[in-house]
């Protein structure tokens, strides 16, 4: 009797979660191969999120019951609010007939979607198993355990890398093959500040700005950004080039600056707030990187950032890698794979399951061009 095909994981953010939950509801046996403890895993140092149609669909196509465990903890974003040097507001609507982007945190979307592949019996999630090495000839992937140092093979059938802008997956795949490559540092970095919640006449939390936009203060070369969150704070994201975050290396330079260029913003943030949060939180690089293929055979693909890592202003990326996984599940619908071990050679090549090689090519064929534009758009936005 044949036994389901095995796919291995490689990174247990959203769209590695959502990819195993995909391969699991077609019947494939999963494993899950994180580097993080599990904690950490969602507990990521990133940019809120601004969810979309094309995120809620990747959710609803897999499990249609998250997508409502989501709408419940999202808060919608009708349009851009625009701040200028002086001070003044425009409200600018996404949609005239009233469709919004959705803010969620970032690392409870990670947690609910690791929760979820938990309970799944054909998934295993495996924490701090940082994966060094893969060989898609063999069909194997080496995993270090950085609890007891203990090193060792797993075997795979389909190995999916979705493990970010630094993928050890992609790297391994250039071995094998001639993958046009590019990735790019912009002179721009970020950092994560906070706007507390303000205290109404009742004594209760409430917003400082009004929650229902995306708040941009725009400066030429720089611009700070605001999302809102469910407690009534703001997670606050400051964009600059390299060469202005240097200069801010006291915290007089620092309120003087945001008394230059953000003085509504200095005022319901905080001053004592801001310097804390300013030289206490990390600068991160912003980075944009391009590949193609996508795969190998029909025994690798990589997915998200570890194919198409895109810089934030466009507000698209994690979005894009969770549609990548629903387009992926659609094609292998249409093709009919199944997730069972073939008991004989019958529509294979050399070991090579053609209906599986058929729509990763098509999957790197026809995603390629999509992802080049969102990429594109994101950098020049």
């Amino acid at each position: 009797m044949s036994s389901p095909r095995k796919v291995v994981v490689v990174g247990a953010g959203p769209v590695g979660c959502l990819a195993a939950m995909a391969f699991a509801k077609l019947g494939w046996q999963v494993e899950v191969f994180e580097g993080r403890p599990g904690k950490a895993a969602n507990q990521q140092r990133s940019i809120n999120l601004a969810i979309s149609h094309r995120g809620i669909a990747a959710l609803e196509a897999v499990n249609p019951g998250l997508v409502q465990r989501f709408i419940d903890t999202v808060i919608p974003m009708r349009g851009r609010m625009i701040h200028n040097s002086k001070g003044d507001l425009d409200s600018q609507l996404y949609d005239k007939n009233g469709q919004c982007i959705n803010s969620i945190d970032r690392a409870l979307l990670n947690e609910v979607l690791l929760q979820e592949a938990a309970t799944i019996r054909n998934i295993s999630i495996f924490f701090n198993h940082k994966v060094i090495a893969a060989d898609f000839i063999e069909r194997h992937i080496t995993v270090r355990n950085s609890e007891s140092g203990e090193e060792y093979s797993v075997n795979f059938d389909l190995c999916i890398g979705a493990d970010g802008s630094y993928s050890i997956i992609r790297r391994q795949l250039m071995r094998v093959v001639r993958m046009d490559y590019q990735q790019e540092y912009i002179k721009h970095e970020y950092i994560e500040l906070k706007m507390p919640a303000g205290i109404d006449a009742d004594g209760k939390a409430t917003f400082l700005l009004d929650p229902n936009h995306l708040h941009i203060w725009p400066r030429h070369s720089f611009m700070l950004i605001a999302l809102p969150n469910k407690d009534k704070t703001f997670t606050c994201t400051l964009f600059a080039p390299t060469s202005d975050f240097d200069r801010l290396n006291t915290p007089e330079n620092i309120l003087a600056w945001f008394k230059l260029h953000f003085p509504d913003a200095l005022s319901v943030i905080g001053e004592k707030i801001l310097v804390e949060d300013f030289t206490r939180n990390p600068r991160s690089p912003l980075i944009c990187t391009k590949s193609k293929p996508y795969h190998f055979e029909d025994c690798a693909i990589i997915l998200g950032d570890a194919a198409h890592s895109m810089v934030p202003f466009y507000g698209q990326g994690l979005n894009c890698g969770l549609e990548d996984v629903r387009i992926l599940m659609t094609l292998l619908l249409q093709e009919g794979v199944k997730p069972m071990s073939p008991s004989n050679k019958v529509g294979s090549t050399n070991g090579v399951d053609q209906s599986l090689a058929r729509v990763l090519a098509r999957y790197s064929d026809t995603r390629h061009e999509d992802l080049i534009a969102i990429c594109d758009l994101a950098m020049d936005n």
